[in-house]
């Protein structure tokens, strides 16, 4: 009986197989396990233990202040703090959004928000939770630490922009890196909620401005509290650069252009550098140095006036009668101007229409067609030169092409010909055409940075110079070849002007601006200062079917003005648009010839060794900047020597930290 008993307690060996297979399977899927933990996977896990014992916080670097021609400040940065949101891992940062909430000043939606638009990003990176934060937010932070452990202040540095738009369109500003930037190669190396030059000098030379962010190792206990620092990788600040632009032409500029809407444009012919630039409506650059609202931003970009358009490099506009100084220049060299003479009896007929002039000034030559702006002399010699030989000396001075300039969305114009037309409306020219395009009308249109830069070299004998900003020996030498090889075929340029040429237009523009009857910029003229210049008025409606109503509203004429000063080889030349301002004469000549005076001004300051007003070094907080001339005697007259670069100085220019 035992012996049954045994027989049948003793289990079969394969099943005693089987368990031995079977824990040994266990015993290798425990091994394994142990394998990937303490050798595969340790590198991840020691990492993982890091973060929790070590927490990288960002030290921004504040970006280069910009300043004038003569190391005046223009602007600067303000401290201020900002909000991160750091993910610890296993903690649920939604479960503390109320809190935050009410602590922040900020609604649920715009928290889950962040939270959304940075779910991509690798989870050791801070996420930008709220920008300069107020003093009680900032408290409510640090008396909060252990409860909300996720969130951290940063310093940094923001922009402090001159006030009520002074020079916006120039500097630009900057904000937060869009979705649509970081998927564009040029933009590689940002991070999201990285700060970008978004317009003027802050786009262009952002690479150079932004610098390059630090870092700082914080070491924090299990709570997420502070205990210690690690390490610290110090910020490099960004660069400064130097402007081209002169502060007290740019103010000279922005006061006369008040209330208008338009642009005012002045450079140094012998170099190309840009001495003022105003554009009219402008907007306030501060409101973007934190993160503008949506609705402020639709307000912006539904305006109809463009305020964020530089009309100085962007707007495309007939140039009306200031295009006849290139319709000279063309006559001239083609000898057909320097013997043809028109008598205006108030328009005359081509072609089987009538084209209409302001006024009946009779017998006219080269000679005063330009200062009288007689409109039938022009319509004559269109008719004489053809549209090929006009949109030939016009693309000799760069009008229908980009300048080059060192600014982003410049524009580059139209220039008509019989091949535009065909390659753009695929029909044939026709040669009544060129009569409306003989005084600026038609389909030519031109910015005022192309105007200027083509005037200017025209009365520098057809030396042509690339507007800048920024002179390129401050730039390094890969990034000034990038900036200026971006635009082949722009840039400096010289053109042959036969010296006689040369001296009857810029004879004609002295002529313009003098007190003789009939000269359009008579209202311009400045005593003892070789100014001369150019008036236009560019019609919306239909000039050359001979309505002479300067229209109203959007209707009325757009007025510009050229000048330059001296006549010949000048040291300054200013373009002035006022959209639907009407006349140029009234208009614009009064504004460029303000700019002119100030140049001068100043230079006579400098050349008598003058005092110069003071200016603060630096911008203050709630420091307001004002700068008054000081008094001078200035000489009796001027040679075209005495004329060079510089304008008085003028109340305004005021630079203040925006509102917290």
């Amino acid at each position: 009986m035992d012996q049954l008993l045994n027989k049948e307690e003793r289990l079969p060996a394969f099943k005693l197989t089987i368990v031995q297979y079977g824990i040994v399977a266990i015993l290798l899927v425990l091994l394994s396990g142990l394998w990937r933990l303490q050798v595969i996977g340790a590198q991840n896990y020691r990492t993982l233990a890091e973060q929790n014992r070590i927490r990288k916080v960002p030290i921004l670097a504040p970006r280069g202040k910009l300043f004038d021609r003569e190391g005046r400040l223009l602007v600067d940065n303000y401290p201020s703090v900002s909000c991160f949101l750091i993910r610890e891992p296993g903690r649920d940062l939604r479960a503390d959004f109320p809190l935050i909430s009410r602590g922040l000043h900020m609604s649920m939606e715009q928290l889950e928000g962040t939270l959304a638009h940075y779910a991509l990003t690798p989870k050791y990176e801070p996420i930008p939770l709220k920008q300069d934060i107020t003093p009680d937010e900032v408290e409510f932070i640090e008396s909060h630490r252990d409860e909300l452990p996720e969130l951290e202040t940063i310093d940094e540095q923001r922009r402090l922009y001159p006030r009520n738009g002074f020079a916006a369109n120039l500097i630009g500003y900057v904000g937060e890196v869009s979705d649509d930037m970081l998927n564009d190669p040029r933009f590689a190396y940002y991070e999201p909620g990285d700060v970008v030059g978004k317009s003027g000098v802050e786009q262009s030379y952002d690479q150079l401005l932004r610098g390059t962010d630090g870092s700082q190792d914080i070491i924090v206990d299990s709570h997420g509290r502070e205990v210690g620092i690690l390490g610290r990788e110090p910020a490099v600040p960004g660069q400064g650069l130097k402007l081209t632009i002169d502060l007290d032409i740019q103010r000279a500029a922005e006061a006369a252009m008040g209330d208008h809407n338009g642009a005012i444009i002045a450079i140094d012919p012998h170099t190309g550098a840009v001495l003022a630039l105003v554009s009219r409506p402008a907007f306030d650059p501060n409101d973007f140095s934190v993160r503008v609202s949506r609705d402020e931003w639709n307000k912006l970009i539904t305006d109809p006036r463009h305020p964020l358009l530089d009309k100085a490099i962007q707007a495309q506009l007939a140039p009306g009668s200031t295009f006849k100084i290139i319709m000279s220049l063309a006559g001239l060299e083609d000898n057909v101007a320097q013997e043809l003479k028109v008598v205006c009896n108030g328009g005359a007929t081509f072609y089987g229409r009538f084209f209409a002039c302001d006024k009946r000034h009779g017998p006219v030559d080269i000679l005063h067609a330009i200062p009288f702006s007689c409109d039938t002399y022009y319509y004559t010699l269109a008719e004489r030169l053809g549209i090929e030989k006009i949109a030939y000396w016009a693309h000799k001075v760069g009008i229908g092409q980009k300048t080059g300039i060192d600014l982003p969305g410049e524009v580059s114009g139209t220039m008509p010909s019989e091949e535009w037309k065909m390659k753009t409306f695929h029909e044939k020219w026709y040669a009544g055409e060129a009569i409306s395009v003989g005084i600026g009308q038609g389909a030519v249109a031109v910015s005022p940075v192309q105007l200027v830069r083509a005037i200017a070299g025209i009365a520098s004998g057809g030396v042509l110079k690339r507007p800048h900003v920024v002179e390129p020996d401050q730039l390094p030498a890969d990034f000034r070849q990038a900036m200026y090889d971006s635009y082949p075929g722009s840039g400096d340029a010289t053109i042959p002007i036969t010296p006689s040429v040369w001296e009857t237009i810029t004879d004609g523009m002295a002529l313009t601006t003098t007190k003789c009857a009939g000269c359009t910029g008579a209202g311009s003229h400045l005593e003892n200062i070789d100014f001369a210049g150019k008036t236009g008025t560019a019609q919306v409606v239909n000039h050359s079917a001979g309505m002479k109503s300067l229209g109203t509203g959007a209707e009325r004429a757009n007025a510009w003005f050229v000048g330059i000063a001296p006549r010949r080889n000048p040291d300054i030349a200013v373009v002035v648009l006022v959209e639907h301002g009407g006349w140029g004469a009234e208009a614009s000549a009064p504004l460029a010839a303000r700019v002119i005076e100030a140049f001068v001004d100043k230079q006579r300051r400098l050349d008598n060794n003058l005092q110069e007003a003071k200016v603060p070094s630096k911008v203050e907080v709630g420091a307001v900047w004002s700068e008054k001339p000081e008094a001078g005697a200035a000489p009796e007259k001027t040679t075209t020597a005495s004329v060079k670069d510089s304008v008085p100085a003028m109340k305004g220019g005021h630079f203040t930290v925006p509102a917290q």
